[in-house]
């Protein structure tokens, strides 16, 4: 039996490094994320256990206990979910004010996936090279709320080479899932960043304004010997079928912190009374962005709900 790490899934083929050597290697069977079912079994960062069927071909069978993983909802099978990675030290959000043109709303729906784990997140605004100075004031305005509490914020552009340092920093011995939506840079960022990898870029749609994809599939990149990049395709929206109500409270963190404050235990902090968080939001405390964010993300999922206790009446 072969141990080694997966650094690139294909969907029904994955890479596994063993040293320096790489098995094209398949999976039998099916596996589940607990009650969850999954499109891929298998993410990059796993250890996995095979066995040889032929010359530099192999069978996964068995997958290592994970120390954490990120998922989503399948984009093709919503009752699905999709392994982005695993065992995971942190992740970093690629996002840009333009070009294409920033969805706030994304960020939270993308640290919705990573808080499960508390697994720590930075968001790197790219491309600051572009910023006009409403840009630029957008940014500022999003640092503060985000630095306010406890997600680091850098700003970058592969085109100066302004916050590279400080992101090599950030990165500089640990395993990192890199994501964001595509065209906001996230492939020449990491062609920067590790020097032996060169992937495809393309520019954004003249007709959309929107990104192309460039990263078919997830894969890992060496910078040095500690430290590693997870490169995932781009993302075009999240959404959060697998989730519950109470999912979405706890990892909106300052609001289920200050939530112990409310009167009632249950409070969702909409028309509650006596709700310590909208007090926090009418004193500062809360980011009002935030809690519309949260209570959009609460909305699709309560009524993903009710349609699913009621479709076979």
């Amino acid at each position: 039996m072969h141990r080694g790490v997966v650094i690139k899934s294909t969907g029904s083929w994955y890479q596994v490094k063993v040293n320096q050597e790489i098995f094209d290697c398949r999976i039998v069977g099916k596996f589940r994320l607990g009650k969850l079912k999954v499109t891929n079994p298998v993410a990059v960062g796993d250890l996995v256990e095979f066995e040889l069927e032929e010359e530099g071909k192999g069978i996964i069978k068995k997958i290592a206990d994970r120390k954490n993983y990120v998922v989503r909802q399948s984009p093709r099978k919503k009752h699905f979910v999709h392994l982005l990675a695993s065992n995971v030290d942190q992740a970093i959000l690629i996002i840009t004010i333009c070009q294409p043109k920033l969805k706030q709303g994304f960020i939270d729906r993308f640290l919705l996936m990573t808080e499960p784990y508390s697994i720590p997140a930075t968001i790197v605004f790219n491309k600051s090279d572009l910023y006009a100075e409403a840009d630029m004031n957008m940014f500022l305005y999003l640092k503060e709320i985000y630095e306010n509490i406890g997600y680091g914020v850098i700003l970058t552009s592969a085109e100066t080479g302004e916050g590279m340092d400080k992101l090599k920093e950030v990165l500089s011995g640990k395993q990192t899932l890199f994501g964001g939506q595509s065209g906001v840079g996230k492939s020449t960022l990491v062609n920067m960043l590790a020097s032996n990898v060169e992937i495809k870029t393309q520019e954004l749609s003249n007709y959309s304004g929107k990104g192309q994809h460039t990263t078919t599939f997830a894969e890992m990149h060496t910078i040095d010997e500690k430290t590693t990049i997870i490169d995932t395709p781009g993302i075009k929206t999240l959404s959060f079928n697998f989730l519950e109500e109470q999912d979405v409270l706890h990892n909106f963190k300052e609001i289920f912190e200050l939530s112990q404050e409310c009167k009632f235990g249950n409070c969702f902090h909409r028309n509650e009374p006596n709700c310590a968080v909208k007090e926090g939001i009418e004193k500062g405390s809360i980011s009002e962005l935030r809690y519309l964010n949260y209570l959009q993300i609460l909305e699709e999922i309560e009524d993903q709900n009710y349609w699913e206790r009621h479709k076979n009446i």
